[in-house]
């Protein structure tokens, strides 16, 4: 088990065969991924104890890999067999980010795919907090979405990151925690970092899937939680307005689960009753 550089929390990587620990060097100069971007990965996550929709994580980074050209030599089960016994490392207080990933290491001159033969596999476990469930602020972002003619929008690809973070970047420096994201036709997309949901007279709304924007795992346990109560939930085109105009709004993802947004743009909203009860929903089918 060699050790890596030093890494902001505790961290365990297995890749070729063994686990270690610290930030390990992995990808050098003449690497396909260094230069020209071929990244997938997933983000699952361990708390409390949990460790919900685990598979369904591990399933969907074999889907990417295979979006982008590459091959997934891992199967999910296997992969989820991995965090298991990696979670074992760590001392059980904290929450842990699970990170499985694929990159290439050969391939072409500039724009030629990747050699799908030359993937490897890495998973990483990190100890990462959950933000508490006060709330945050959005603003619209003037960045957009791509469309997936324009990028490779059906995997959880490192390339469309940038994107996000310029996203979060430009939010912060105008005095917000985040931003919500437009289509290329101008509708809300999803947060930065997260699919978006809106309340307006006890309907729960959220974007139509269109293929600009990764539909979370997170947003659809939260949508058949929220319908299995009785509570209807609407996947429609939902513009700026419709958000300015909601009773509640709040967002789900991966990283802290289910949070509510308490600003949009110069408007204060409470964390209202129904992101609370999505929030409790998710928490007791995850401990169930």
């Amino acid at each position: 088990m060699s050790h890596g550089t030093a890494a902001p929390t505790t961290t365990w990587s297995f890749v070729d065969g063994d686990w270690h620990e610290g930030n390990v060097p992995l990808i050098g100069p003449r690497s396909h991924a260094m230069w020209l971007g071929s990244t997938v990965f997933d983000g699952a996550r361990w708390f409390e104890g949990v460790s919900p929709d685990l598979d369904l994580h591990c399933e969907r980074v074999n889907r990417s890999a295979t979006a982008l050209g590459m091959k997934a030599t891992v199967e999910a089960e296997e992969i989820a067999a991995l965090a298991m016994e990696g979670l074992k490392k760590f001392d059980g207080k904290t929450a842990v980010y699970i990170r499985p990933m694929y990159w290439a290491e050969a391939g072409g001159y500039m724009g030629v795919p990747a050699e799908p033969e030359s993937t490897r596999f890495c998973l990483c476990l990190y100890e990462a907090p959950m933000i508490e469930p006060t709330g945050f602020s959005v603003t619209v972002s003037p960045f957009r979405r791509p469309s997936f003619e324009t990028m490779p929008t059906n995997a959880k690809a490192g390339c469309l990151y940038p994107n996000n973070a310029r996203a979060i970047t430009d939010a912060r420096m105008r005095g917000f925690d985040n931003a919500l994201v437009l289509d290329m036709l101008g509708n809300v997309a999803e947060t930065a970092s997260s699919n978006v949901f809106l309340v307006k007279d006890g309907v729960v709304m959220t974007p139509a899937a269109n293929g600009t924007f990764l539909s979370g795992i997170t947003r659809s346990r939260t949508i058949k939680l929220l319908g299995e109560t009785g509570v209807e939930v609407r996947e429609q085109t939902l513009s700026v307005q419709d958000f300015l105009d909601a009773d509640e709004i709040f967002s789900t993802g991966n990283h802290s689960k289910v949070v509510p947004i308490t600003r949009v743009e110069h408007r204060h909203l409470q964390a209202g009753p129904v992101a609370k009860k999505a929030r409790q929903l998710y928490w007791d089918w995850a401990h169930a």
